[in-house]
C-alpha cells in the first residue's frame, strides 16, 4: 500500500483484500480494492515512494467549485401545486448551503432549458447578495411546457465549462418523463457531459422514469434517488449540497496496469453502490487503462477487480494487477500524479484449503452485485406479467439481502414481496404494491453495505 499526505489535501490510501492462491490450472484472480480519501485537513506526512502529492490549497483554503441546479419546470410540476412549491424551497436550501465563494447557477428545465439566474450564461460567486438574489429569481418560477433532459445538462456543461474551478458538479430534479427528446438525445448529451461534471439525480413524486434518472448518475458519476414526497425534497437538496461542498479533488481515476497474457474480466465499484466500470476504460499505454471515479471528499469507497491470469504450475506465483489512483495533470501536458497503489497476486498451491477459501471481502460484494441485478431482473419480470420470474428473483434478492446484512434493502423488498423465509427466500408477490414503494426498491437496488471486518 502507498498513500500520500500533504495539508488540506485528501490523503489518498489503497488496499487490497483477496485470496492469491489458486490451484494447480486456475486462472480468475479476484481482488476487493478499497480506497480512503481522507480529508484536506488531515496534516503532516511525508510521500512514500512512487506517490506524489496532489496540487495543495493555502491554509483554510477550499478547492474552488461550480454547481448548477437543473429544476423542472414542466407543466406536470403544477400537479399538485404543492411540488413546485416544494422545488423552489428545496433549491433556496440548497443554495444556502453553498459555501462563499462557490461559483453557481439556476437552470430551469422545460423542453428547453434556460438559465435563470445570474442569467447571460454566466455563474455567480456565493454571498449573502447573491444567494438572496437567487432566492428571489426562484420565487418567479412558475410550471408550463415539457421535458427535454439533454439540454438542461446541455446547458449546464456550457455554464460548467466556462469556470476556471477546481470541482463541476449539477444537481437534476425531475417529476416526469423526458417525453420531449428521443432517447438517442439523451444518451448522446450523457456522452457529451461524462467526465466533465458529476451529476445527482432526483425524481420527486412517481410519474417520472426509474431507469432515466438512474442512467444520468450513473453516466455523471453521482448518486440517484427517489425523493416520493415533496416534503422532503428541502432536506435531501441540502444534503446533497453539502456532500458537494465536501468535495476536494476531482478526475481521480483508477489505474488498472496487467501484465502480459493477463485478461481483464471486469472492474466495479462495489460500495457504496454498484457500478461497473468495465466499458469506461481510457487506454493509458503501455498495458493499462484508466477508469473514472470522479469527485473524492472524506470517504471509502470498494472496487472489485477480477482478472484471468495464464496457467502456471505449483510454486509459481505472479503480480495479477497493479492498482493505482491517478490525478491527471491539469494543463494535460504533464506525467498524472500517483497518489496511491496496491497490488493483485497470484499465487499456485497444492494446498486444496488455502486455493478453495473465499476471501470474505470477494464473497460479500460477489453477493450485493448479484443482489442489485436479481432486483431488476424480479422487478422486470413482475412488469411484464411473469409472475413466476418475478417471485424467484425477487425471492433470491430477500435471501441475499438477508445473508449479507443489508436491512434498507430488506426492508424495501418487503414492501413487493411478503417473506415466508428469509434464509431460503421463500416470498410470495404482494397483490397490490404502491408505485412510490416499487420505485424506491428499483431506484436503490444498487446500494450495497460494507463488508463487516
Amino acid at each position: 500500500m502507498a498513500n500520500f499526505s500533504k495539508s488540506n489535501v485528501p490523503q489518498f490510501s489503497v488496499d487490497v483484500y483477496q485470496n492469491e492462491f489458486l490451484p494447480e490450472g486456475g486462472r480468475e484472480v479476484n481482488g476487493i480494492v478499497t480506497v480512503t480519501s481522507t480529508g484536506g485537513g488531515t496534516t503532516g506526512g511525508i510521500p512514500l515512494p512512487g506517490a506524489a502529492a496532489a496540487p495543495g490549497y493555502g491554509p483554510g483554503q477550499a478547492p474552488s467549485a461550480a454547481v448548477v441546479l437543473m429544476v423542472d419546470c414542466s407543466g406536470s410540476m403544477d400537479y399538485p401545486p404543492t411540488k413546485m412549491r416544494n422545488a423552489r424551497d428545496a433549491t433556496a436550501a440548497a443554495i444556502d448551503a453553498l459555501r462563499e465563494g462557490t461559483r453557481f447557477s439556476v437552470v430551469a428545465g422545460t423542453h428547453a432549458a434556460k438559465d435563470v439566474y445570474p442569467g447571460n450564461g454566466q455563474l455567480a460567486v456565493a454571498d449573502a447578495r447573491t444567494k438572496a438574489q437567487a432566492k428571489e429569481a426562484l420565487r418567479k418560477l412558475s410550471a408550463g411546457g415539457g421535458t427535454a433532459i439533454g439540454t438542461w445538462l446541455r446547458l449546464t456543461d456550457r455554464l460548467l465549462g466556462a469556470a476556471d474551478v477546481d470541482i463541476r458538479h449539477g444537481i437534476l430534479l425531475t417529476d416526469g418523463r423526458n417525453e420531449h427528446e428521443a432517447p438517442e438525445d439523451l444518451r448522446a448529451a450523457l456522452d457529451s457531459c461524462a467526465g466533465r461534471f458529476t451529476c445527482d439525480a432526483r425524481g420527486v413524486g412517481t410519474d417520472w422514469e426509474v431507469k432515466e434518472v438512474t442512467s444520468i448518475a450513473s453516466a455523471l458519476l453521482g448518486t440517484a434517488d427517489i425523493v416520493a414526497d415533496p416534503a422532503g425534497l428541502a432536506a435531501d437538496f441540502t444534503q446533497m449540497m453539502e456532500s458537494a461542498m465536501g468535495k476536494e479533488v476531482a478526475d481521480v481515476a483508477l489505474r488498472l496496469w496487467t501484465p502480459v497474457g493477463v485478461e481483464i474480466r471486469f472492474v466495479k465499484q462495489v460500495a457504496p453502490t454498484v457500478e461497473d466500470l468495465t466499458g469506461r476504460r481510457t487506454e493509458a499505454p503501455p498495458r493499462a487503462g484508466d477508469y473514472p471515479t470522479g469527485s473524492w471528499g472524506d470517504e471509502s469507497r470498494d472496487y472489485h477487480v477480477c482478472v484471468l491470469v495464464p496457467e502456471a504450475g505449483i510454486g509459481q506465483e505472479m503480480l495479477a494487477a497493479r492498482v493505482s489512483l491517478i490525478l491527471p495533470d491539469p494543463s494535460g501536458a504533464g506525467a498524472p500524479q500517483v497518489l496511491s497503489q496496491g497490488l493483485v497476486r497470484a499465487v499456485w498451491t497444492d494446498d486444496m484449503v488455502a486455493s478453495t477459501s473465499i476471501n470474505p471481502q470477494v464473497a460479500h460484494y460477489t453477493g450485493q452485485a448479484e443482489l442489485a441485478q436479481v432486483i431488476q431482473q424480479g422487478l422486470d419480470a413482475r412488469k411484464s406479467g411473469d409472475f413466476d420470474g418475478a417471485t424467484a428473483k425477487l425471492g433470491r434478492a430477500v435471501q441475499l439481502a438477508s445473508a449479507s446484512g443489508n436491512q434498507d434493502t430488506a426492508k424495501l423488498l418487503s414492501k413487493v414481496v411478503d417473506v415466508v423465509d428469509a434464509a431460503t427466500g421463500t416470498v410470495r408477490l404482494k397483490a397490490k404494491v404502491a408505485e412510490a414503494d416499487e420505485m424506491t426498491l428499483e431506484t436503490r437496488s444498487t446500494k450495497t453495505v460494507r463488508v463487516k471486518k
